[in-house]
């Protein structure tokens, strides 16, 4: 080849603009595809030195199924047809690990139009695929986000309706064996609120209380709740810096989410094992997140288990994805963390390797010291004094089936009720009728919202006590300036709601 293209002044400048270039990988092959030329790009791209690869086919840096496909010869075949091979694949280096690749293979011909070789360039992409990749799980899970936190919205509806009834038909059973059944569908029905709740935490739409939390003093207070939930076939260590700052997010789901990786590790452990758990903080953050530079605690949970492979691992914070099989798992687990992560600022990194185990870390940002300089001792609870029987209260929701019900828990605690299906509606009976001691409002209805109507009744009623009944976390601007309007969450309890009440009638308002 070289002494058909070779030994011109010309051929001299282009050898030592190709040996300049470092960054791409650029060769001559003969036709039937062995190196005849080797840049230092190339050396360093795939690891073999000029002495070491001149000669051999370049198949040797394609994969073992790709060279079983036939995909070299096909290239080149290719190339020589149309002009121009291009494509994006997993290549080889010489140390045997994979780089994801652009690849260019061009023919050369002499001036005869006879084939003489192939000039082949190759660039590692690796970082820009893992970027697009990233973008595309990022895109990817704000969509099934929104799905399923559509979905908790409509299910909630749901369980509203049904734990609503049977706790009115448990009250007026008399056969004991009707109350047990009656019972079983309440924990039923209970078990789906626990699912739709994360199917909020997924999507990021569950109301969280966040604050400055101690996570070793966390972590040590649940430490017996946990060697309670994952049995004594399973030895629990803990690991903690000193000088570990608090971190901002909500303790409570905190606690949930630090037991639910806990029991994941358990199940991949059947035979035994330890789980470790540890917390640092670190002033990185981890690489395969977008999170912001700044200071964070690194709270981990590792097992001894099985691990999962690349595949596995891609998949598991996809909502129902589970690999515990038919009625013992979920596939919730998982997206309830990275729903809370999110939402409280930080990141959950899985990192995993097969037979080796798996280590789940919760990336949180440390508590503003600001905050932490304000945050006041907390409080005794003050009991509150049980909601007048004897009151009219405004039941506002698109859904019948939940305003029947809503109707139905209040008069049996002895309320009258007015019902209206939309904030419009709800308004007109306040224009026209005699005003309720208590306004009880869905959020998520059409047209108005119930944040909206709490604004309009806000402007023209100042002092009428108003409910905010909501399974979500974030409401329209505007409505955190209603501090006294009292939120409750769907789907609730005759006792939920009449602690509610209780609240918004406090200091004598309702009359």
């Amino acid at each position: 080849m070289d002494d058909e293209i070779g030994g011109t002044a010309d051929e001299a400048r282009y050898r030592t603009l190709i040996e300049a270039i470092t960054d791409y990988a650029i060769y001559m092959l003969d036709p039937e595809g062995r190196i005849t030329s080797w840049n230092p790009g190339a050396e360093r791209l795939k690891g073999y030195t000029e002495q070491e690869i001149v000669g051999r086919h370049f198949s040797t840096f394609y994969t073992e199924e790709d060279r079983a496909d036939g995909l070299p010869a096909r290239a080149l075949e290719a190339a020589a047809s149309e002009g121009r091979f291009e494509r994006e694949g997993w290549r080889l280096r010489k140390d045997g690990s994979r780089f994801w690749a652009n690849v260019i293979i061009d023919p050369i011909r002499n001036s005869y139009g006879e084939l003489i070789g192939f000039a082949k360039i190759t660039r590692d992409i690796s970082e820009k695929r893992a970027a697009q990749e990233a973008i595309f799980q990022a895109q990817k899970m704000e969509a099934v986000g929104q799905l399923t936190g559509g979905l908790a919205h409509d299910f909630n509806n749901l369980l509203m309706a049904i734990l609503g009834s049977l706790e009115i038909a448990k009250k007026r059973a008399v056969r004991p064996d009707v109350i047990d059944l009656i019972d079983n569908a309440i924990q039923g029905a209970q078990r789906g609120a626990t699912l739709t709740q994360r199917l909020l935490a997924f999507s990021r739409r569950q109301e969280l209380q966040l604050g400055p939390v101690d996570v070793k003093q966390l972590v040590v207070g649940m430490t017996e709740l946990m060697r309670r939930t994952i049995g004594p076939e399973i030895f629990i260590s803990t690991e903690f810096s000193s000088e570990l700052p608090s971190i901002r997010t909500d303790s409570n789901q905190l606690e949930s989410a630090l037991l639910n990786l806990v029991v994941n590790a358990r199940d991949a452990m059947p035979g035994g094992g330890e789980i470790t758990i540890t917390a640092g903080l670190r002033y990185d953050r981890p690489d395969s997140s977008s999170l912001p530079p700044g200071e964070y605690v690194c709270l981990s949970v590792r097992d001894q288990g099985e691990g999962m492979d690349a595949k596995t691992l891609a998949s598991a914070t996809t909502p129902f994805f589970t690999t515990k099989g038919v009625g013992k798992g979920t596939g919730l687990g998982l997206p309830m963390v990275h729903g809370l992560m999110a939402q409280s600022g930080g990141a959950l990194v899985l990192k995993s390797v097969v037979g080796e185990g798996t280590t789940a870390e919760l990336w949180l940002p440390v508590a503003d010291k600001s905050e932490m300089a304000t945050i006041a001792p907390v409080a005794p609870e003050v009991p509150l004094e049980p909601a007048p029987t004897a009151l009219t209260v405004l039941a506002v929701d698109d859904d019948a089936l939940v305003l029947m019900n809503t109707a139905l828990l209040l008069e049996d605690l002895g309320m009258e009720t007015i019902q209206a299906s939309s904030g419009e509606e709800a308004l007109a009976a306040l224009q026209t009728g005699v005003l309720p001691d208590v306004v009880i409002t869905d959020h998520a209805m059409p047209n108005m919202t119930g944040a909206r109507l709490c604004q309009e009744i806000r402007a023209r009623y100042p002092t009428l006590p108003i409910i905010l009944a909501t399974g979500y976390a974030e409401l329209p601007d505007g409505v955190g300036d209603l501090q006294d309007v009292v939120r409750l969450s769907k789907p609730f309890s005759q006792a939920q709601l009449s602690r509610s009440l209780a609240e918004a009638c406090q200091g004598g308002r309702c009359f």
